[in-house]
């Protein structure tokens, strides 16, 4: 393996939430991903979850790895009482970050104002945990669309802006990664971090999130305090390729 896939590899180790969000997830599932955190090479960053196993999770996981759950997802609904109540139930069951889906579909009809006031409003009830807005952007497409909702984002205090949910037709795309990283840097705010998230499975794949990130943040950004990978799958490669059992893959181009 080359130095630079290596290399690539345990960052993206390092940043990764490994993620299990299926309907039919049981407990049995869920003591599966904590153990498979912890790898031989180093522990992924967090673990994400319904808010259903959060209590589960943060009682089989080390400190070090932190506990993440969805809310208002995957539909993204402007339904804050409900967005609420999964903010509750996961801050009342010890876990440390909260990943909501963004009313992407209000926001495609024109109301900005509604949206800003629902990502403000789960903000203040989500404090002091960690706050990722998921845009998904694959379903904005636009880029002017997927740059505003990051801008929103960013304004309501989200601590990440995600790419996707997982569950549509598109997901992460080096194209939107590329809006959303251009509209964090323009932000000037120092610690906003970025989330890829969904049909990211290779280390190659995730290199090219690397590469942008560093490009507009800076190579400093590169850690779990600034830059995450939502996936279940990339596990698998990443370990591979650590343990010298993949060949070695060729980078895609990041256009």
């Amino acid at each position: 393996m080359s130095a630079e896939l290596q290399a690539a590899a345990r960052q993206a180790l390092a940043c990764l939430d490994l993620t299990s969000l299926n309907d039919a997830d049981t407990e049995a599932d869920i003591a599966a991903l904590c153990a498979k955190a912890q790898t031989p090479f180093g522990n992924v960053a967090a673990v994400c979850v319904w808010p259903r196993f959060v209590a589960q999770a943060r009682a089989a996981l080390p400190a070090a790895i932190q506990v993440a759950a969805v809310a208002d997802f995957p539909e993204g609904a402007l339904d804050l009482p409900r967005a609420l109540a999964d903010v509750a139930a996961i801050a009342q069951a010890g876990g440390d970050e909260v990943d909501v889906v963004l009313p992407y579909k209000a926001l495609l009809q024109g109301q900005q104002a509604e949206v800003a006031e629902f990502l403000a409003e789960v903000r203040h009830a989500s404090r002091p945990l960690t706050l990722k807005v998921i845009i998904e952007s694959g379903e904005l497409a636009d880029p002017e669309a997927i740059k505003e909702a990051t801008r929103l984002s960013l304004m309501a205090g989200a601590d990440f802006v995600k790419t996707s949910t997982g569950k549509t037709r598109v997901s992460a795309t080096p194209a939107a990664a590329a809006a959303m990283l251009h509209e964090i840097k323009a932000s000037g705010l120092p610690h906003a971090g970025f989330k890829a998230s969904g049909g990211i499975r290779t280390v190659a794949e995730a290199q090219v999130y690397l590469q942008l990130a560093a490009a507009e943040l800076g190579a400093a950004a590169l850690t779990p305090q600034r830059l995450r990978f939502g996936a279940s799958g990339l596990l698998n490669d990443i370990l591979a390729q650590l343990s010298g059992q993949a060949p070695v893959a060729t980078t895609p181009a990041a256009y």
